[in-house]
């Protein structure tokens, strides 16, 4: 009866960790699809404790209330532009998880064939590889380890590390001899490897490798699934893992990069800078005349980027957005599919401040209509915007699809400074002809652009 219970109750886990997952793909529905997965967690946690054989009741209590108790103090506090971070953190959390089992399961050595010995140590690999990879990630984006660390032969050194892992895990497994100190040399190349395959990676490419360390972690999940025969750890691996894959290749092609490339190249690379050079210079406006502009614009289409995260304007943005509908014009939000540092960071942002879904347009929808755009706001973004990765074949940056503002009749930057985007390379767009930059404060900047149209009659 018992065995019945847990059974069907991973199976109700299961079913809810998909159907969570699928209303997540909409932000309409995501909250939604949050708590579902959420309360699919809860029933698969609180039936392991009724498994047979079940023991050290005080010891996964305790673990459970800090785990539980840390997630929900971190979830209160940390700030909306932190939050790329903390994905990246919980994210290596579930590939170490997946890695811890797999060397508790190792350690022990009781395994019925060779099947699900192979399973326990590939899990131990990608989940070490995700689980030390994720920890770099959110070191870079803390700005801890911001700058990449490269090196000559770097990648014959990580196909190295990689292929050591592979082949001491593949011994491992024909040989079915567990030895410790293996087990420990094994972990400590598939760690340092994850270590290595991030270092390389710059901060521009921080939405492919979130997204590839998510995929990586749901496989590891899934194989010690098997390992342990526990059909909800299968199912919502399994879910996850395909769910990362698909949004790796997506954030790849939004990036004009292969999945080779992600894994093997020291992408991200800020070099040849020289190549991004443009002639010209950036003219700066008062947000009075921009204000005006924009009252009695028709059309007008908001870029946000990571920098309106920094400056926390989405509210405001959402205060002027209203302000311009009240006097009749069309306003649209174009988001780039890798704007902010990670993937959906400007969705998240403008739904924080109550932006109206309908309003925002990924880069597909919106391109063909900056063409007919009056004016077109750039608050923080950069090198999505640039139009260098069109027109300049030596750019580090061409052929990576942007969002076509430079089309637009009139564009304004909202820009701190004159520094360049993650990518290192000039942007083209703030020296162009019908670009003037609005320097400041993100959200002053913003609030004097509401001001400003107030005073237009």
């Amino acid at each position: 009866m018992m065995d019945t219970l847990i059974a069907a109750s991973y199976f109700v886990s299961a079913i809810l960790f998909i159907l969570g997952l699928k209303r997540m793909s909409s932000p309409v529905t995501a909250r939604g699809g949050i708590v579902w997965a959420g309360v699919g967690m809860l029933v698969a946690t609180l039936i392991t404790f009724f498994y047979p054989g079940m023991h050290n009741y005080l010891p996964m209590t305790v673990a459970i209330a800090i785990g539980g108790g840390m997630a929900f103090w971190s979830g209160r506090k940390v700030a909306m532009t932190d939050m790329p971070q903390m994905i990246a953190l919980y994210n290596g959390m579930g590939g170490g998880a997946a890695g811890a089992i797999a060397a508790v399961e190792l350690l022990k050595g009781e395994f019925t064939s060779t099947t699900f010995l192979a399973l326990a140590i590939a899990g131990a690999l990608i989940g070490s590889i995700s689980f030390a990879g994720s920890l770099v990630a959110f070191a870079k984006l803390q700005g801890w380890a911001r700058k990449p660390l490269r090196f000559p032969g770097q990648q014959v050194f990580n196909l190295s590390l990689l292929a050591a892992s592979v082949a001491l895990g593949a011994w491992l497994a024909l040989n079915g001899q567990l030895p410790a100190a293996l087990i420990l040399v094994f972990f400590a190349l598939a760690l340092g490897y994850g270590v290595m395959m991030a270092l390389p990676i710059g901060g521009a490419d921080m939405p492919v490798v979130i997204s590839l360390f998510n995929a990586l972690t749901g496989l590891a999940v899934a194989f010690e699934g098997f390992v342990l025969s526990n059909p909800a750890m299968i199912i919502a691996g399994t879910v996850v893992g395909s769910a990362g894959t698909l949004l790796t290749q997506l954030m790849a092609k939004a990036m004009n990069r292969s999945i080779a490339n992600v894994l093997f190249s020291a992408f991200g690379t800020t070099g040849g800078e020289a190549a991004g050079e443009v002639s010209g210079s950036m003219k700066p406006v008062d947000a009075t005349d921009v204000g005006v502009m924009m009252a009695f614009a028709e059309r007008v289409v908001i870029v946000p980027g990571y920098g309106m995260a920094v400056a926390q304007a989405q509210h405001k943005i959402h205060e002027l957005t209203e302000l311009l509908q009240s006097r009749g014009v069309d306003v649209k939000f174009a988001i780039h599919p890798v704007a902010g540092r990670m993937p959906g960071h400007m969705n998240v942002l403008l739904a924080e401040a109550n932006v109206p879904y309908d309003l925002l347009y990924d880069l597909d929808e919106i391109n063909p209509s900056f063409a007919k755009t009056d004016v077109a706001l750039v608050i923080g973004a950069n090198d999505v915007v640039n139009p260098m990765a069109r027109t300049n074949p030596e750019s580090p940056i061409y052929g990576m699809p942007i969002l076509n503002v430079d089309q637009a009749k009139n564009v304004i930057v909202i820009k701190r400074g004159q520094g360049k985007g993650f990518s290192g390379v000039e942007n083209g767009l703030f020296y162009a002809d019908n670009t003037r930059m609005l320097y400041g404060d993100g959200q002053a900047m913003v609030g004097e652009l509401i001001q400003a149209v107030k005073s237009v009659d």
